[in-house]
C-alpha cells in the first residue's frame, strides 16, 4: 500500500433500506479496502474519536468511511433510543454501498453503541471478518436507570414514553415503548454466539470508563471464539486523555485482516 497523506475528504450519501439518506466522510487514500466507523449514542461522525482514528488510518493508505446513523448528524431519519438492529441494518447498506462501488469493506469498527452495532452486524451479514468494538455494552439491560431513573420500567408502561432531560428542564429526546423495549431484547450474548469463528474482533475497554463498565469488556474476552482484548489503563469512555493510545492497538489488527483475508482462513 502506498502512503498517501493528502487523501481526499468527499462526503458521499448512502440510502438504507427505509430510504433514508445517511450522510459520511469518506477519507479515501485509492485503496480498494475500506474502514467503515460507527459513531455510538447520541453521537455523529464528527466525534473526536472517529475523526482521529480516520486520520491516522488515512496516513497509513487506509480508505476509511465514518457517517452519521439516522436522526444523528446530518443523515435523515428520526432519532430513536434503541434501534440496535436497524442500525446494523443501516450500516448494511454502507457496506453494499461500497462493494457495488467495486471497493470493499474489510473492517468495521464502532465506539460505545456503535460497539453493539458492529457485533451484532458481524452475527447477522458474516461479510466483513475484521470488527473493532470499542467500549461496546455487553448487558444492554444495565444503564437504563442512569438515564432515565430506576422506576423506568413501571412509568414507560403507564405513559407509552419518557422524556429525558437536560439540567435546563428542556427535553433533549423521548423514550418510546417501543425504543426501550428494541433494547431490553437486544441480546449482546446471543449475538457473539453467531459470530464466524474466522471473525476477528478486537475489543477495547478504558479501565476507568464511567458510562460502562470494564467489566462488559471481560464477558465479550469469554464467548467471542476468536477475540482479542486489550484494556487502556486510566481511559474514560470517551478516552478524553487518550486518544493517542487508540491507533497503536487498531492499527495492527487492521492491518493483520488485510493481509490475511477471510478466504485464506477458509471462509
Amino acid at each position: 500500500m502506498t502512503q498517501n497523506p493528502a487523501a481526499a475528504q468527499k462526503k458521499i450519501t448512502v440510502l438504507n433500506q427505509h430510504n433514508e439518506k445517511l450522510v459520511g466522510v469518506l477519507h479515501d487514500t485509492g485503496s480498494m479496502e475500506i474502514v467503515v466507523l460507527c459513531h455510538g449514542f447520541r453521537s455523529s461522525k464528527d466525534f473526536n474519536t472517529m475523526v482521529n482514528l480516520a486520520v491516522a488510518l488515512e496516513k497509513e493508505g487506509i480508505s476509511v468511511f465514518r457517517f452519521d446513523f439516522p436522526g444523528n448528524g446530518e443523515s435523515e431519519g428520526s432519532f430513536q433510543y434503541g434501534n440496535y438492529r436497524r442500525e446494523a441494518d443501516d450500516l448494511h447498506s454502507v457496506v453494499e454501498y461500497f462493494n457495488g462501488a467495486n471497493r470493499k469493506v474489510t473492517a468495521v469498527l464502532g465506539h460505545s453503541k456503535g460497539g453493539n452495532v458492529v457485533l451484532l452486524y458481524a452475527s447477522k451479514y458474516h461479510d466483513v471478518h475484521t470488527v473493532i468494538n470499542l467500549s461496546g455494552r455487553y448487558n444492554l439491560e444495565k444503564g437504563i436507570a442512569e438515564r432515565l431513573g430506576k422506576d423506568f420500567l413501571e412509568i414507560i408502561k403507564k405513559d407509552s414514553f419518557i422524556d429525558v432531560k437536560n439540567r435546563a428542564g428542556n427535553v433533549e429526546y423521548r423514550v418510546t415503548e417501543e425504543s426501550l423495549m428494541d433494547r431490553l431484547n437486544t441480546n449482546m450474548h446471543d449475538a457473539c454466539l453467531q459470530l464466524d469463528k474466522g471473525c476477528r474482533v478486537l475489543t477495547i475497554h478504558g479501565s476507568a470508563d464511567e458510562i460502562i463498565p470494564v467489566e462488559d469488556a471481560l464477558e465479550f474476552d469469554k464467548i467471542i471464539p476468536n477475540h482479542k482484548l486489550h484494556i487502556i489503563e486510566g481511559a474514560n469512555h470517551c478516552y478524553t486523555s487518550h486518544q493517542t493510545e487508540l491507533t497503536p492497538v487498531i492499527l495492527p489488527f487492521i492491518k493483520e485482516g488485510l493481509q490475511h483475508p477471510a478466504a485464506e482462513r477458509g471462509h
